[in-house]
């Protein structure tokens, strides 16, 4: 089910994770670090793809719709165990 939320909220998600997150992230799914990297805002399809990410002009750097929540899914989930 597509989800919407701000590019700042995205980013800020991605700039709390700690280090390595983004290799855990793609090694789990199976997908180039870098296209990991494009789903959180990333430009460089040469060496990863988009992952359904649609962003729209706006506040807060505009919307993001996300085809697939499941990078952003393991991102929180990964925050959350860092909190605890």
């Amino acid at each position: 089910m597509p989800k919407t939320i701000t590019f700042n909220e995205l980013r800020r998600i991605k700039d709390s994770l700690p280090e390595g997150s983004m290799h855990k992230i793609a090694d789990q799914l199976n997908l180039t670090v870098q296209t990991v990297r494009n789903y959180f805002g990333g430009t460089n399809y040469e060496f990863g793809s988009n992952c359904g990410l649609h962003i729209e002009p706006g506040p807060n750097g505009g919307y993001v719709v996300l085809d697939d929540t499941q990078i952003l899914d393991m991102a929180l989930e990964i925050l959350k165990e860092k909190e605890a």
